[in-house]
């Protein structure tokens, strides 16, 4: 097929057959350029000042036989200034227990250098707080379960991120602090109404049941709420309602 040149030609060369042999043999020759990951930094490389706040928290939990101290140091930004901050930049966790001294050393190298990366770094918090003991949960003071130990940990840092302004908890609207206050208060009434004819032979099932109660601040027979994880969920006018949060399984 004739292909037509409108332009002007310049110039030529004649490409001889040993020409096109030989011209990919040069290409193969050359050395491939090794693929690179694109590494995206958060911020400059921030140095470790020499004295850093912080604050430590106790842990006992009935798995371990001793109590676990989280150190939670955070380094302060913006120091003297109206934008000054404080973000978590280390973490130490310390025990007399050294049965699973290998797993909390890691743990906290791991969580360290996440926090020294800088960025959005609360997403620790739920990473933690999903983390099952395949041996079963426990519930801690307050009827707030707890599914393992590591989401124990991870609660803790969850504390004191809201302690730092890093992580701000959804503001509870006043008519939902009167319903709760409602709710309660009816639940307690129409038990003391059922405890009132109890016969002499209960009466040390109802202080154990108020010793319960005292323990944890909801009633006895409460369940667990799945939406604040707190075991003070009761059956009110057959409905579940949570006496903590105020979740309602009617809506």
């Amino acid at each position: 097929m004739a292909i037509k040149i409108d332009k002007k030609i310049t110039g030529y060369n004649v490409v001889k057959p040993e020409d096109k042999v030989a011209a990919p043999a040069v290409t193969a020759a050359a050395p491939k350029e090794a693929p690179m990951a694109e590494v995206i930094q958060m911020h400059e490389s921030v140095e470790r000042p020499e004295t850093l706040v912080g604050s430590t928290f106790k842990i006992k939990s009935p798995l371990f036989e001793h109590a676990l101290y989280v150190t939670i140091n955070d380094i302060v930004l913006n120091l003297g200034t109206p934008h000054e901050l404080r973000r978590p930049f280390e973490i130490f966790i310390n025990s007399k227990n050294m049965d699973h001294f290998q797993w909390i050393v890691a743990l906290t190298r791991i969580l360290s250098a996440v926090f020294r990366k800088g960025g959005d770094v609360t997403f620790i918090v739920e990473e933690l707080k999903a983390v099952f003991d395949p041996r079963g949960g426990y519930f801690k003071a307050g009827g707030v379960y707890m599914p393992s130990i590591v989401a124990e940990i991870g609660g803790v840092i969850e504390q004191h991120m809201k302690n730092i302004g890093l992580i701000h908890d959804p503001e509870m609207d006043d008519a939902t602090r009167r319903l709760i206050t409602e709710k309660r208060a009816a639940y307690e009434a129409a038990g003391a109404k059922k405890n009132s004819d109890v016969n002499a032979a209960s009466v040390g099932a109802t202080s154990v049941a108020k010793s319960a109660e005292e323990s944890s601040g909801f009633p006895p027979g409460a369940t667990l709420c799945v939406k604040c994880n707190t075991q003070a969920l009761v059956l009110m006018d057959g409905c579940q309602t949570c006496l903590n949060c105020g979740y309602s399984k009617c809506g």
